[in-house]
């Protein structure tokens, strides 16, 4: 079997239809692999050599790949890594809790049938929501304008009854966050606050702060887009989509983007420290991966990280209710008299404390997403506690995005799936090998419009994976089942360089 760089992978041993186990050196317990075989026939050298890498680092438990997997930097994307004593900022990511989250309108889907009407959406949105890396408010005439001292409030507080308000976003949209807000190392705000006040101490840093707090109600480069859906409700899913409020033929918003350059700048500041004590000490990178620097949990470095890791978290959240609150203000200047309600917000670049085998451990989640089922303990007293939370998983413009609910086999892959279809070739290969005319093309026929002149190339459908096979991957391990498929109408993209 050979991957798409024609080089010779290690033998998986298929233990299910969509399941698999990767072995590693050293008899320790293998690699869990989800995936059919088409899909686990397309993992790419390097994503197979970083997850070996990965599981054989110190403190790791277990590692998941999903179908969605492919290299990335240290860890793969589309990996799980769990670890009761050690932190990675690697397996989260540059992009700190980078999310999904969808926003579900009471506008029927021929609301949104005619071009003119698609057409004065997408300009409305980007009256108040920019696109790019650096992008902000001040490019925004219709955004909110959030400076230092509002902004502080944010990476400590989240998505506080306080900071919606100020905002202007519905408060009762905290209840559909994954996780509303963060706390620091000691699980207190206090550490953030110290935290903080150390990472901006100096005039110059400061400003840096409040340039980049600038830049909340704002969508990323790359990868992140906000794109118009008609919901179409699987008829035996019914009534799990009520509990999620989708609202079968009707048109909803899902958005994908981060923390943008404020996390990035905290996970670039990481990187920097802890690869500095790795080599003043000595310490062997795993791998000689400069991405998997580490620190055992209780010392100085774990606890900056975790207090670096929730300020990132805490702006990516409110990034993403900021944004949802912005779409349908524009949506409502459109169609006057529109309603909309968040359905979910979740996570899937982020490290979380939660039970693994009856103990406590991060569980770090590169490229995947968080999968509770119903009675999960984690969902007691909460909306969804009897149904399990929603999954939101992009796909492509042409194929459609998906909202799917974990079923109990989510324990396999330490209660995780995919967080998108994953890329089938790289940025540059993907500029190479197709054709921006047909990319095009292929969009027009589909009725999708774009704000884009010529679509991102290396955003094509064609750069990732077969979207419903990742799907049937997912189903097929009995980790989710799918409650409703999204279809493209419009996208909001950018063509630079992504923030993750």
């Amino acid at each position: 079997m050979t991957n798409m760089n024609d080089q010779a992978i290690p033998n998986f041993i298929p233990t299910g239809e969509a399941t698999a186990w990767l072995p590693v050196p050293g008899g320790l317990p293998p690699i869990k692999v989800i995936g059919t075989p088409t899909i686990r026939g397309g993992l790419d050298a390097m994503c197979i050599k970083q997850a070996i890498n990965t599981r054989l680092s110190p403190g790791v438990t277990e590692v998941v790949l999903n179908p969605d997997a492919h290299g990335g930097y240290g860890a793969p994307i589309g990996c799980v890594m769990v670890s009761p004593s050690h932190i990675y900022p690697g397996p989260v990511g540059v992009d700190i809790k980078c999310s999904m989250s969808l926003l579900q309108l009471d506008a029927p889907a021929d609301a949104v049938i005619d071009k003119p009407t698609r057409r004065a959406l997408i300009d409305a949105i980007l009256e108040r929501t920019p696109t790019g890396p650096g992008r902000g408010q001040r490019q925004a005439k219709k955004g909110r304008y959030v400076d230092a001292t509002l902004g502080r409030r944010v990476v400590t507080e989240g998505a506080s009854e306080g900071v919606l308000r100020e905002l202007g976003v519905p408060t009762e949209w905290a209840l559909r966050c994954e996780d509303s807000h963060h706390v620091g190392h000691d699980e207190t705000a206090d550490a953030l606050h110290k935290r903080l006040e150390l990472l901006t101490r100096e005039a110059r840093q400061y400003q840096v702060f409040a340039d980049k707090m600038r830049q909340l109600g704002s969508y990323g480069g790359g990868n992140h887009f906000g794109e118009c859906e008609v919901v179409q409700v699987e008829p035996t899913q019914r009534e799990r989509a009520a509990v999620f409020g989708l609202r079968d033929g009707h048109v909803a918003f899902l958005s994908h983007c981060g923390s943008r350059g404020w996390g990035a700048l905290l996970a670039d500041g990481q990187f920097k420290a802890m690869q500095q004590k790795f080599a003043k000490w000595g310490i062997p990178l795993p791998g000689g991966d400069r991405h998997m620097v580490h620190a055992p949990l209780g010392t100085q470095e774990a606890n900056d990280y975790l207090d670096d890791m929730a300020l990132g978290a805490n702006f990516a959240t409110v990034n993403h209710m900021l944004i949802n609150a912005l779409v349908l203000d524009a949506f409502q200047e459109v169609l006057p008299g529109i309603k909309g309600s968040l359905v979910y917000f979740i996570s899937h670049n982020i490290a979380r404390r939660e039970v693994v085998n009856k103990s406590l451990a991060w569980v770090h989640r590169k490229g995947a997403t968080r999968a509770f089922p119903a009675g999960h303990h984690a969902l007691a007293g909460g909306p969804f506690e009897k149904a399990g939370h929603p999954i939101l998983l992009p796909g492509n413009p042409k194929d459609g995005s998906s909202v799917m609910v974990a079923e109990e086999g989510a324990k396999f892959s330490c209660y995780s799936v995919n967080h998108g279809a994953g890329r089938a070739m790289s940025r540059t290969a993907a500029s190479k090998t197709l054709n921006q005319r047909e990319v095009d093309e292929s969009l027009l026929r589909a009725d999708i419009m774009t704000n884009c002149r010529q679509y991102p190339i290396d955003e094509a459908p064609k750069a990732y994976k077969d979207f419903n096979e990742v799907i049937k991957s997912v189903t097929q391990a009995g980790l989710a089942s799918e409650v409703a498929r999204l279809k493209a109408t419009f996208v909001i993209k950018d063509g630079d360089k992504a923030d993750d």
